[in-house]
């Protein structure tokens, strides 16, 4: 018996937190809730040592984990389990396998995401948007770009709107919809509630399509969303986003940013985002901005944010006045 089969899942994780080390689990940190993160520094907290075997074993089940993961995403749970059963042997295979969908859930439409997007859209275009949103939820943010900005131009707006909007989609729905595809590719079955979409999805979406689609889009939900268009684009370029300008695009920007902002948004700003900034203007003001930030002592959240997105404002005026370029996926083209 492996020395933690009787462990709990926040146990092993912690261990695994403190075996990959503080840099590797501050950037797992990032992807976590609140309620998480504090459970597991807790856990970590109260965990004075851990055994060379303990912390093998840990490691051994999460890298198992991984890889069947991998190899679902790569031909679904069959192909894991055939792969997995000459790795590991029958029984550890179906437990690797029975542990990660008990615990990560399998999302579905894992099919979908193997199929070319210009097939798939053979398969859709002609569905409801509404049927279309929830496929696209599904979808890696490459292949959902792809696949909305060859829609037609009247469907994309309402498309995006009805991603963003999504919160949570019934098993029946979904297995309904898997049924339809299912002739033409093969099918999953999802056991239970599972959230799609939001505006995170098409956030990572018109971030990925090209500017003339994401701009169509934005333009209309400006028109019939104008709530929804606007927490949407306050989420497209963040401030930690300056690092995507060049130098010269930086300069432009910083022309039209008040110094007294600037001090404040970098002062919650990371290293690489200061360095970046400072190295665009001259070592006088470079001084003089680093000396007020020494000297404004602790500054409330609340305060850096709104000062970062009086910067992330002017970013976007200079963007859609054509003054700057944001490199951007989706094949967009810069004229010289």
């Amino acid at each position: 018996m492996a020395a933690t089969d009787e462990m709990s899942g926040l146990r092993k994780a912690a261990i695994l937190l403190i075996a990959l080390g503080p840099e590797r689990s501050a950037e797992i940190f990032k992807h976590l809730k609140e309620e998480e993160i504090e459970e597991l520094t807790l856990e970590i907290a109260n965990t004075r040592s851990v055994s060379p075997q303990v912390k093998e074993d840990v490691l051994n089940e999460f890298y198992q984990i991984c890889l069947a993961q991998k190899y679902i995403a790569e031909g679904g749970i069959g192909y894991a389990k055939e792969l997995l059963d000459k790795a590991l042997g029958t029984e550890k295979a179906q437990e690797v396998i029975t542990k990660l969908t008990a615990s990560l859930q399998v999302r579905p439409f894992e099919f979908v995401r193997k199929t070319d997007p210009s097939q798939l859209l053979n398969f859709i275009q002609d569905e409801h948007p509404q049927t279309i949103a929830m496929i696209l939820s599904y979808l890696t943010s490459s292949q959902a770009a792809l696949v909305i900005g060859a829609l037609p131009p009247e469907k994309q707006a309402d498309v995006a709107k009805r991603i963003a909007m999504m919160d949570r989609t019934s098993p029946d729905v979904i297995k309904e919809v898997e049924r339809v595809l299912e002739r033409k590719l093969s099918s999953l079955v999802n056991q239970d509630y599972t959230i799609v979409g939001g505006v995170d999805a098409i956030v990572n979406i018109l971030n990925t399509v090209d500017r003339s689609t994401e701009k169509h889009i934005m333009e209309s939900l400006e028109i019939e969303e104008p709530e929804l268009a606007d927490e949407i684009r306050k989420k497209m370029f963040v401030f930690e986003d300056i690092l995507l300008l060049d130098d010269r695009a930086i300069q432009r920007v910083l022309r039209d940013v008040d110094n007294a902002d600037l001090g404040v948004a970098l002062k919650g700003a990371n290293e690489e985002v200061q360095n970046v900034i400072f190295k665009n203007m001259s070592k006088r003001l470079s001084a003089m901005i680093k000396e007020d930030m020494e000297f404004m002592g602790p500054v409330r959240m609340k305060d850096v944010e709104e000062a970062q997105q009086k910067i992330v404002s002017v970013i976007r005026k200079l963007e859609d006045s054509g003054e700057i370029v944001i490199s951007r996926g989706g094949g967009d083209e810069i004229v010289v």
